[in-house]
């Protein structure tokens, strides 16, 4: 099928895509045909990143269109899931077998495939992103050969985190865990120099800033649902008296429950519920991953241009994610600070904040969020990944004419 149901912009608008056509296969042999014949091709989900990494002036394909089917191992622990599901979905299809995933993103409204692609992330100072939990991946390669790797094949550990750029993605497997329950509680204006022992206090923990005041506004407490709650004077912080918004001045509504009533897994890890606006909706956003060891003095680097952020900013979350081994992931080999800003949607007035953001991180090897919007110069990108030359290597070998290409891809990955 060509054309219907498939976004011509990402979702914050800042994207409008350059494709010529426009595609929606109903089957992966479709699919195989379609990627043989294209001389540019790129999939596009559910349109969550803020730059071009998603674009093409070639082909744009949605897979939505392919079978629904997900198949769940419970001797293996692992679900098999089409490329396009969305966490949220997903997430629902779990509980109701008595299976979880160990995390979640913010948002559940975005699909497997992107969020695996790019490092999206949740929290937790011992959990990795959501791509460390892929078991195995299905992907058409650019000459329509349809590929099955999993953790005990070569370059796997540098497949995952593929950016779109080594294939289309059709099918994932993921590890899961029992279900479990959480309880989610919101703390209000923590000091600054509790900020570590806040992001190591519960299961997942994401602390929100608006850089206008030394202490941090909002500490989001994820954890698990047999633990005590925290006691009335825990860190220096007050207990919030009612449900809130990460950005100022939203519904609560949209938010997920608080005020420590327990709830299954997928409805307590993500800040916001499916079926509802994520964030705010109208907004641009930038993330960088620091070494966790860095974090206060980046933190306080940063204090340097707070006077620039805070004017173009609706919220800076701080969370933390474990180290993994993926070649491409922004937590490759390292345990991470994710410092994650929440513009307003003017690139006018945040792209020049962005550079100051990036200035004053740079002595920490900062890790951009491939979906995000940032400015820092391919050089710099590389020096941060040990496995960056291995990456482009395996690039060049499965995608020998450049098919899954974009213009971030050839000034990041020239060929």
């Amino acid at each position: 099928m060509t054309g219907p149901g498939v976004p011509r912009r990402n979702w914050a608008g800042n994207v409008r895509y350059a494709a010529r056509r426009y595609h929606r296969p109903e089957s992966v042999d479709e699919l195989r045909r379609l990627v043989a014949g294209s001389e540019r091709v790129r999939v596009v989900g559910t349109g969550h990143s803020f730059n071009r990494l998603g674009d093409t002036t070639g082909d744009l394909v949605s897979l939505a269109g392919l079978p629904p089917d997900v198949r769940l191992d419970p001797e293996r622990r692992t679900v098999t899931v089409p490329a396009a599901t969305r966490y949220g979905d997903l997430a629902a299809l779990l509980h109701r077998q008595g299976y979880a995933l160990a995390n979640l993103a913010s948002l559940p409204h975005i699909s497997v495939a992107g969020a695996v692609a790019t490092g999206t992330h949740g929290s937790g100072p011992t959990i990795g992103n959501l791509a460390t939990a892929v078991a195995g991946l299905e992907l058409v390669t650019a000459d329509g050969d349809l590929l099955t790797v999993d953790r005990s094949s070569e370059d796997f550990a540098g497949m995952v985190v593929g950016l779109g750029a080594l294939g289309v993605v059709t099918r994932l497997t993921l590890d899961v865990v029992p279900t479990f329950d959480l309880r989610q509680y919101v703390r209000l204006d923590l000091p600054r120099e509790a900020l570590d022992a806040a992001l190591d206090s519960a299961y997942s923990v994401s602390v929100f800033t608006d850089w206008r005041t030394p202490r941090l506004r909002e500490v989001w407490r994820k954890q698990r649902a047999d633990q005590p709650p925290p006691p009335a004077d825990w860190l220096g912080t007050t207990a919030a008296d009612r449900p809130r918004h990460p950005v100022p001045g939203m519904s609560a509504e949209n938010c997920t429950a608080q005020l420590g009533e327990p709830g299954p897994w997928h409805e307590r890890l993500p800040h916001f519920r499916l079926g509802f606006t994520p964030s705010s909706g109208e907004e641009l956003q930038s993330e960088y991953h620091l070494p966790r060891a860095a974090a206060a003095e980046a933190l306080a680097a940063l204090d340097e241009v707070a006077h620039l952020i805070a004017p173009v900013l609706q919220v800076c979350e701080l969370r933390t994610v474990a180290a993994d081994e993926l070649w491409l992931s922004p937590n490759q080999g390292r345990d991470s600070l994710a410092v994650h800003f929440t513009w307003i949607a003017d690139a006018a007035a945040v792209l020049p904040v962005v550079a100051a953001v990036e200035e004053r991180l740079a002595p920490f090897a900062p890790r951009p969020h491939w979906g995000k919007v940032f400015e820092l110069a391919p050089a710099a990108v590389a020096a941060a990944y040990p496995r960056y030359a291995d990456f482009t290597a395996l690039l060049r070998r499965l995608d020998p004419r450049a098919t899954f290409h974009t213009d971030p891809l050839d000034a990041y990955f020239p060929r």
